[in-house]
């Protein structure tokens, strides 16, 4: 009888004991017991009805919001980068969940369609951009999804409304164990060159305030509500300060760093210090942003 692991072979490639840290902007964390990378959407849904049902599930981007444990995942990582189709119809894009958010932002340029100018500094995927609602410079994906596709564990493929995605500040709720695997987009015609010089703006802006040149996560934590994370750290004295290899960045104080040989558990002990210092001196929970794989927010 075959193996859910050969099974999973017909439809794309499975990796056993694949590192993470090389698959992830920060540069950290252990191996995933396994990677299976489907070759489309239809190969998704098939392995989906292979994979045993209490096998914990990642998928995975380009993983610039994802810290994982030293320890590693005991579960099955799922390889979105080949989910790259697009397609546009008048004011509506269409994109897989592997395309970079920035790639997509470059074509509505081209297209002359505004509304995700936004996306060309985000720096991850769609299917991880829907699924916590990315956004930058008062944008957010919620403000222009109009629908997405999900491969569900049954292996059924489903279309929802982003009305029914609950999007609110950097989070969505999908269905347990749901994939993104597309996602359309509600745009409007504006003026092409108008639209590359906001995504011009926007992204020297980054460049000047955050720690670009350094692997790091992106945002570690969620701005309180009438507040910034990097203010409240700041002011607590934290910017700078550095545990290991990791650092908490002295450009920007919600991105930590990675100095070439972090681990996970000095990020982790960073981030623990920020919100112990800030919960004690101005009695705000700071929330993590970031993906914390095998770990406790």
């Amino acid at each position: 009888m075959i193996n859910w692991h050969e099974a999973l072979s017909q439809w794309g490639e499975i990796q056993h004991n694949a590192p993470l840290a090389k698959r992830t902007t920060m540069g950290v964390g252990g191996a995933a017991r396994c990677l299976f990378a489907p070759y489309d959407i239809a190969g998704l849904a098939q392995a989906m009805l292979h994979i045993p049902a209490d096998m914990p599930l990642l998928p995975l981007g380009r993983g610039s919001n994802l810290l994982v444990a030293d320890e590693g995942f005991e579960g099955l990582v799922l390889d979105v980068g080949r989910l790259q189709t697009y397609d546009h119809d008048v004011m509506t894009m269409r994109a897989g969940a592997g395309m970079r958010m920035s790639k997509l932002a470059q074509k509505a340029a081209q297209a002359g369609l505004t509304g995700i100018e936004f996306m060309a500094t985000v720096p991850g995927d769609i299917g991880g951009g829907v699924a916590m609602n990315a956004g930058a410079f008062g944008q957010q994906v919620s403000d222009c999804l109009q629908q997405v596709q999900l491969v569900l564990r049954t292996g059924q493929i489903q279309t929802l409304d982003a009305q029914s995605l609950q999007m609110c500040y950097r989070s969505s709720v999908l269905p347990a164990g749901s994939i993104v695997v597309k996602a359309d987009f509600n745009l409007q015609a504006g003026e092409r060159e108008a639209i590359y010089e906001r995504m011009r703006m926007m992204r020297q802006k980054r460049r000047d305030t955050q720690p670009l040149e350094q692997p790091n996560c992106g945002s570690v934590f969620k701005n309180p509500t009438g507040n910034y994370a990097a203010r409240l750290i700041e002011h607590v004295g934290l910017k700078g300060h550095r545990i290991g290899q990791a650092q908490i960045s002295s450009r920007h104080a919600n991105f930590i760093v990675n100095h070439g040989q972090a681990c996970t558990k000095d990020v982790l002990a960073l981030i623990r210090l920020a919100q112990q210092r800030v919960a004690a001196v101005y009695a705000i929970d700071l929330e993590t942003e970031v993906c914390m794989l095998g770990m406790q927010s």
